[in-house]
């Protein structure tokens, strides 16, 4: 039965039955609970990024510089590009060789040697076994996929002078033949950096080495000469002028790059040199030396060298426990 009020009096509000709003103060409570995770979880990646020095958080990445741009990788990526680019120089290719071959594997795989993709597809340019481009354990060696790849770009007819998208569609036979194009520029200047026709352009901001990642001095040269060796196909100087060949407290291997490009062996030296600073990461180097210039991990920058190294010469140290 409703109730009428009398003219001029108050409806009496109904009486409530509900129970207390504790939906509200518990989802308040939800709301303050994941605001406090949110937070520490902030802290806890600007306290990662510190690496516990006092120089502020670290972005980690590596820049290549052409024609007043930076273009940036991921330190992984910019690894990778170290290898792609200096294959190229070791096999005694074009520049523009390495632009296609960088844009191929960052439309692919963002260059990074996946073991996935689209049907059968594996690897850093995403080859596919069943097309003959090998088994997937050879396709997953990146430096078995790279030379895979000039293999068949050097057999393309006129790739120098084509465009970047279009050797690389020849190659590679994309259901997506133009994407390789937008890879282009960033290519252009990695390749340009790699390759040592841009001196100290490439740069890397990378965090300290931690001390429990650090080895000895000799496992820390032969990381460096087994990369030298695996990406450029450049052995560690063995004669006297290598001043550290003989002692075994320096994490510092010399090189000798002119193998490399004999008619023009400073341009060996610093596709070395940048080819040592975009690997930096997985060798753990902090210092590379080519002619008046050093990079310094702690400034990731060139800066003047005290001293000028020789034509063609090399010198990269790695941090190392003491």
């Amino acid at each position: 039965m409703a109730l009428v009020a009398e003219a001029g009096s108050p409806v009496p509000p109904p009486a409530d039955d509900s129970p207390p709003r504790r939906p509200v103060r518990r989802a308040l409570k939800y709301v303050v609970a994941i605001g406090s995770v949110c937070a520490v979880a902030t802290v806890g990646v600007v306290v990662g990024l510190n690496r516990l020095t006092d120089a502020g958080p670290v972005t980690e990445r590596c820049t290549a510089e052409l024609d007043g741009s930076d273009w940036y990788l991921s330190p992984d990526q910019a690894d990778n590009a170290a290898l792609v680019a200096g294959t190229a120089v070791a096999r005694g290719l074009p520049a523009r060789a390495a632009t296609i071959g960088l844009a191929t594997a960052l439309q692919e795989s963002k260059l990074i040697n996946i073991d996935y993709g689209d049907r059968d597809s594996v690897g850093l340019f995403q080859q596919r076994p069943s097309q003959g481009w090998g088994s997937v354990e050879e396709i997953l060696d990146p430096v078995y996929s790279t030379n895979a790849f000039y293999d068949v770009l050097v057999k393309v007819e006129g790739y120098e002078d084509m465009a970047v998208t279009d050797a690389a569609q020849t190659v590679q036979r994309s259901g997506y033949p133009d994407a390789y194009a937008q890879h282009e520029m960033r290519s252009r200047a990695w390749a340009s950096a790699l390759t040592g026709n841009s001196p100290g352009v490439l740069s890397c901001e990378l965090g300290p080495v931690a001390d429990g990642d650090q080895v000895a001095p000799d496992a820390a040269r032969d990381v460096i000469a087994g990369r030298l060796g695996r990406d450029l196909g450049l052995a560690p100087a063995t004669g006297a002028a290598d001043p550290n060949r003989q002692d075994p407290a320096s994490s510092t291997v010399t090189v000798d790059a002119t193998p490399l490009t004999p008619d023009d062996p400073e341009r060996g030296a610093w596709a070395t040199g940048q080819w040592a600073v975009a690997t930096a990461q997985a060798t753990q180097v902090v210092e590379v030396h080519v002619a008046d210039r050093v990079w310094l991990r702690d400034e990731a920058a060139w800066v003047q060298a005290e001293s000028r190294l020789g034509r063609g010469e090399v010198r990269i140290t790695a941090d190392a426990a003491e």
